[in-house]
């Protein structure tokens, strides 16, 4: 067998170092014995919110915030290998809760390589988990359907007796009843492999029906403000999964900032092509450069659920069932998507990120 130094056994088809270090879902930075960042991957790029140009050069205890002393002391005063679980960091006044790792360089004294990985991310759920857990909902979503259909019926007769702008709202009725037919239907097939077709469609489009969904059935006044990069592509997803996650997210949002005196909820979108996010979805990576976040300055999430608000039956509301963000979870991941939560506590912002693909355009 030929050793793994032997050049001959090398094949240039294979990916080297740099490309398996660029492909990695966790960030990566290589630190001179200075702790000055030389180096970093597009992962760390993300996690840090920053670009590697900015990056570069600086000093990565400056570049991840106040860490907690021991932390800290340890990455400044020696080169030796450390392991923090679950320590915070601020990046881009974003508050983030990770897993910390410093590997020494034996062959370079001083020279230390950093991953960092972030906790409580929908990514590191089971899936097989969430499918059993949400059985039981899936099973109850059957008899939700009997009432439905009375509902949408009664829509249907009172639309033939209104007039103007009355029989707008009837049509949403109807409209909304049958989308929500379609969730139930999502919803008993949740604790299967099933995922709906994805297609190209218009992000915004979604979002503003996502809006007047939420503003109509709210009887609070809360104001949602729309930033738009107009220039945004199709995104590729599937139209009602997408509508839903927003409704879900902005429903939240609103809530949140119900008691608040100005509460505001900001929805914006963007094309991240720079910090694309990649992630392994059926065994083939999947670059993720549609951005769409959901702001609101509310309290906040408490501290001590941030790590598990995408798990199934978790609540922070009285009245919650826990299964808001655990259908959102799983709506945005079977459209090959991603999604995040943040919380930057000096700005008071709580903010989710939904990141998707971009449908790609047909050639004739």
């Amino acid at each position: 067998m030929a050793e793994l130094s032997d050049l001959s056994s090398f094949d240039p088809a294979r990916p080297g170092a740099a490309e398996q270090i660029a492909g990695l879902l966790f960030a990566v930075v290589l630190v001179d014995p200075n702790l000055q960042v030389v180096e970093l991957n597009q992962a760390a790029e993300i996690m840090l919110g920053k670009s590697a140009k900015q990056l570069v050069g600086k000093n990565m205890l400056h570049v991840m915030g106040p860490l907690d002393p021991r932390v800290e002391h340890r990455l400044g005063t020696s080169d030796a290998a450390l392991v923090a679980r679950e320590i915070s960091i601020t990046t881009g006044e974003a508050e983030r809760r990770i897993n910390l790792t410093a590997s020494p360089l034996v062959s370079h004294p001083g020279w230390r390589v950093i991953t960092l990985s972030e906790i409580g991310h929908e990514e590191s759920g089971n899936d097989d988990q969430l499918a059993s857990t949400m059985g039981a909902p899936s099973i109850l979503a059957h008899e939700i359907k009997n009432p439905l259909a009375a509902i949408r019926g009664a829509a249907q007769l009172a639309s033939r007796k209104l007039t103007g702008a009355d029989t707008k709202l009837a049509a949403m009725i109807t409209d909304e009843v049958d989308r929500i037919v379609r969730l139930i239907d999502r919803m008993q097939q949740l604790g299967a492999r099933n995922t709906e077709v994805a297609e190209a469609c218009n992000p915004h489009e979604a979002i503003r029906s996502a809006i007047a969904t939420v503003r109509a059935a709210g009887t609070c006044k809360v104001e949602i403000i729309e930033e738009f990069d107009p220039s945004l592509p199709p995104v590729l997803a599937n139209r009602d999964a997408l509508e839903q996650v927003l409704i879900n997210l902005i429903s939240n949002a609103r809530d949140a900032v119900r008691s608040a005196g100005q509460g505001q909820v900001t929805v914006r979108t963007r094309f991240v092509s720079g910090l694309a996010f990649s992630a392994i979805r059926l065994g083939r990576a999947v670059r993720l450069p549609i951005e769409i976040t959901i702001s609101d300055n509310g309290p906040g999430v408490d501290p001590a659920m941030r790590d598990h608000i995408f798990e199934p039956f978790v609540s922070s509301k009285q009245s919650g069932q826990g299964l808001g963000l655990a259908l959102v979870r799983k709506l945005v991941h079977d459209m090959n998507g991603s999604i995040s939560h943040e919380r930057n506590a000096k700005k008071g912002l709580t903010r989710f990120r939904v990141h998707l693909p971009m449908a790609i355009a047909k050639t004739r």
